[in-house]
């Protein structure tokens, strides 16, 4: 495809996730191309350009200036996701924005509404969503692999790590509801209806003030389908989603992060019967830039995605309300981006 049918793409942060994940798979897009790199450094943004052959920029209002970007990839810190996410909608870039986006409905709300009446593709990188293995998953529930489905389990930990990594700042909008929580809850809407509340949840914070390390929550749709999800900072690395049904158990390991190559396997079982599944790889970030790019080329692709995150915002806000969580200012950073002035790497 000539580039002047491509959709031009700035990242607004030098994020590790962009350099490892996605902005590898937006130069295989065919629909994509990768014109400049921002940082609020110098030194960080030409690292990007160097390794990926674009341009670097020094400060986000600048690329989001540049004529030559209608879309933009925003990798930074939680705390940002809304203040940035915004500013470029309102610059009149399309918006892929890593999870979590907020836990403000009305946040998510208001982006999204701003997405719409100004023709523009707004979602939230969720690119596990984007692997070939859930359709499999849900293809197997729909054709009565395990007859009625009546329960969805899910957890997504990891060990505890370097705690100046952003994912330990509070102040920045990390910790293990926001980090690892987010997929777990994301996942269950792939299978209990569109009704899905929170029934019940509960956080466990650092002893010293720090941020929620570690979580479980309850999710129910109007049908009677549960969804037990469990998720921490500080826990042997699991990463796994069931379904159980009323005639088996579909089981996926890797369910969140299966690296490109890698080829996932599904356990089904029935009665004293196990059968294994093994799938064809495939790279879910590649997957997720290329959906972006379709609803970057198609009006009629938007809607969705936008609503997916208002949603997903939701029912993370009703976690924080059914957990207990008191209502103090560092409670409230968790929900909106009330620090644009914290220090912010990248």
């Amino acid at each position: 495809m000539p580039d002047a049918e491509r959709t031009g793409v700035g990242v607004l942060g030098a994020a590790d996730i962009a350099w490892r994940r996605t902005i590898p798979a937006l130069l295989h897009c065919p629909r994509l191309r990768l014109v400049a790199v921002a940082s609020r450094t110098a030194e960080k943004a030409h690292t990007f350009a160097e390794r990926f052959g674009c341009e670097a920029v020094t400060g986000y209002e600048r690329l989001l200036a540049r004529e030559d970007i209608q879309a933009v990839y925003i990798p930074l810190p939680n705390a940002l996701h809304e203040q940035w996410a915004d500013a470029a909608l309102r610059a009149g870039k399309h918006v892929l924005v890593e999870k979590s986006l907020t836990v403000s409905t009305a946040a998510a709300a208001d982006l999204a509404r701003t997405a719409r009446e100004r023709g523009l593709a707004f979602m939230e990188n969720f690119a596990f969503l984007h692997h070939t293995q859930h359709e499999r998953v849900r293809e197997l529930v729909a054709e009565g692999a395990i007859g009625t489905p009546r329960v969805f389990t899910a957890s997504f930990g990891i060990p505890r790590a370097d705690g100046a990594l952003i994912r330990y700042s509070r102040a920045l909008a990390g910790g293990a509801l926001r980090e690892t929580g987010c997929y777990p809850v994301r996942a269950a809407q792939l299978f209990l209806g569109s009704d899905i509340e929170v029934l019940g949840a509960r956080l466990g914070f650092d002893e010293d003030g720090g941020c929620d390390m570690a979580g479980s929550v309850l999710l129910a749709d109007g049908a009677g389908m549960t969804a037990q999800c469990d998720f921490g900072l500080d826990h042997a690395y699991r990463n796994t989603y069931a379904v159980w049904g009323s005639e088996g158990r579909i089981e996926v390991d890797w369910a969140f992060t299966p690296p490109p190559e890698k080829q996932p396997r599904l356990r089904v079982h029935r009665g004293e019967h196990t059968e294994q599944l093994t799938l064809p790889a495939a790279d879910q970030f590649l997957g997720a830039v290329s959906a972006f790019a379709e609803a970057c080329a198609d009006p009629a692709a938007r809607a969705p995605h936008a609503a997916d995150a208002v949603r997903q915002a939701s029912l993370l806000e009703s976690v924080l309300e059914l957990s207990g969580t008191p209502r103090t200012p560092a409670r409230d950073r968790l929900g909106r981006a009330g620090t644009r002035s914290a220090h912010v790497p990248g």
